[in-house]
């Protein structure tokens, strides 16, 4: 049987969906020694304590499948949180529960806001169901312009995604500024507050708590992953707390069996080291104003509440990037607009900064 390549029919569409560039990943390099990858939003270390001997212990019955609704994980965050089994959901990482939300709430044609840049997932999920995005430039200081994203909305507007602290550019949204702007928006608009930073925003002084707000307005969802400060980006696990109603929906669009049972394992176990997890997010925070300050003897550097800092280098973005590489450091470049840095090990950031100290 012959097999004919162009006979498949694909959507007409299919070549103008954005792809995820995902984080470049150093390699060896025997004339810079070792290399360090800032260019994923990593934490510099292993899982927490306690979670490698229970990813082990699940992983001898590998043989079996998962558990389909994660119930012990989804119970240890109900009682983290403080609300009812029926207010989590789960996803394979934060990202997947975005696209669960588009593919629930919008048709073809309707809109999905979001500030730009911001989280390179969005306009992603937004086009695979053939929904608009709408994207609003960010602010001088590179925040969400929240004025501006509220006359965004219209009629056609679905979901709103508010990526607080911001990725790539760092700065969040003020709580008092988030709870007016969700008292300003239809109630029948779903506004997703993307909180993957939120551990490190916290340790940065006064941050939002979208998952609280979730009990005052039925049309909030707030995302939160165990990727970054809980160190398990390679188990990809993410959750969101809303609504019984909204939960209801993103479980109906979820992929079955999404959360394996591995991953499932190091979720509970993570979340009994709350105060190793603080420790080392105070950590992160501690080194990033330390580089923040050196660079931005450089360069204006945005406030971050993340673990990532933006550098608004424009066009010269891509060769910042190829400098950091050739001494052995992987960077996050967006050309044309600006670098994304992680905060990792002391001797990577040292590296970084002194590019940036010879980078005229």
């Amino acid at each position: 049987m012959v097999i004919v390549g162009d006979s498949v029919r694909f959507r007409d569409d299919l070549h103008l969906l954005p792809g995820y560039q995902a984080g470049k990943r150093p390699q060896p390099d025997g004339a810079s020694g070792e290399v360090y990858s800032l260019a994923s939003n990593e934490i510099p270390y292993g899982p927490l304590p306690g979670v490698l001997d229970a990813m082990t212990n699940r992983a001898a019955h590998s043989h079996r499948y998962p558990d389909p609704a994660s119930v012990e994980l989804v119970a240890a965050l109900a009682a983290r949180h403080d609300v009812s089994v029926d207010q989590i959901a789960l996803g394979t990482g934060s990202v997947a529960i975005c696209q669960q939300v588009v593919a629930a709430a919008c048709h073809v044609g309707d809109e999905v806001v979001f500030a730009w840049r911001s989280f390179e997932a969005y306009p992603i999920v937004t086009r695979l169901v053939g929904a608009v995005p709408v994207q609003v430039p960010n602010a001088p200081d590179h925040s969400h312009d929240l004025a501006a994203m509220r006359r965004a909305i219209t009629e056609r507007t679905k979901v709103v995604f508010l990526c607080t602290p911001n990725n790539p550019t760092g700065p969040l949204i003020p709580q008092a500024e988030l709870v007016g702007f969700l008292n300003d928006v239809p109630s029948n608009v779903l506004v997703v507050v993307d909180e993957a930073y939120h551990e490190f925003a916290v340790a940065s002084g006064p941050a939002p708590d979208g998952v609280a707000l979730t009990g005052e307005h039925s049309n909030v969802l707030a995302l939160r992953t165990f990727s970054k400060a809980y160190g398990l980006a390679g188990l990809r696990v993410g959750y969101g707390v809303a609504s019984e109603q909204i939960v209801a929906a993103l479980r109906r669009t979820a992929l079955p069996f999404g959360v394996n049972s591995v991953a499932a394992a190091a979720g509970v176990a993570s979340l009994k080291q709350q105060a190793e997890m603080e420790r080392r997010v105070a950590e992160v925070v501690a080194e990033r104003e330390r580089v923040l300050a050196v660079a931005r003897e450089r360069v204006e550097v945005p406030q971050s509440a993340a673990n990532f800092y933006w550098l608004p280098l424009g066009e010269r973005a891509a060769e910042f990037a190829e400098r950091c590489e050739e001494v052995g450091v992987t960077v996050r470049a967006f050309p044309g607009e600006g670098v994304r840095v992680s905060v990792g090990e002391p001797i990577a950031n040292e590296r970084v900064l002194r590019v940036l100290a010879d980078f005229g």
